[in-house]
């Protein structure tokens, strides 16, 4: 067997060929393939590390914002609280003040009444004097138009009055 048969100078050279090819990627081709392959991979590992970055401020700013939304809640409530309690208070007042007044009007319309009343009573009082007096006038003019009579009626009436 030969050294250099057809079969083995087509190894060969097809060997030779092949390392020579591979030696030339190796130089020229591999390493910026290599580079670029490397440098898309650190841009996604940077696009990932920006994404795991921007999720986290994601959450911290909904976390701020629940808070801020929970510090308003609890703000609103207070406020509501505090004007519920207004309300009753400035009610509860009116109440008070309108019994106040209304006191005072029933007191002072009791008081008029009364006044009104008195007023009534001595008017009638006086009417009733002056009828009496008017009535008293005309039965004594009557009564007393002769002496006798006149005589009379003043010993009868001195006598049924006791002095004291």
């Amino acid at each position: 067997m030969d050294l250099v048969t057809p079969g083995f100078g087509l190894v060969f050279w097809t060997t030779l060929s092949f390392l020579i090819i591979i030696f030339l990627l190796g130089k020229f081709a591999w390493s910026p393939i290599l580079k670029a392959i490397k440098e898309r991979e650190d841009t996604i590992q940077l696009a990932i590390e920006s994404a795991e970055k921007a999720k986290e401020e994601m959450r911290k700013l909904k976390d701020s914002n629940d808070a801020l939304l929970q510090a308003a809640r609890e703000e609103r409530d207070k406020l509501m609280k505090e004007a519920r309690d207004t309300k009753d208070q400035i009610i509860s007042e009116a109440k008070t003040k309108a019994k106040e007044e209304a006191e005072k009007i029933v007191t002072a319309s009791r008081e008029e009444i009364r006044n009104e009343k008195a007023k009534a009573i001595i008017e009638l009082k006086d009417k009733v004097a002056e009828i009496s007096f008017e009535i008293a006038e005309k039965v004594l003019s009557e009564k007393l138009s002769s002496s006798d009579k006149q005589s009379d009626t003043v010993k009868r009436a001195l006598s049924e009055i006791r002095f004291n």
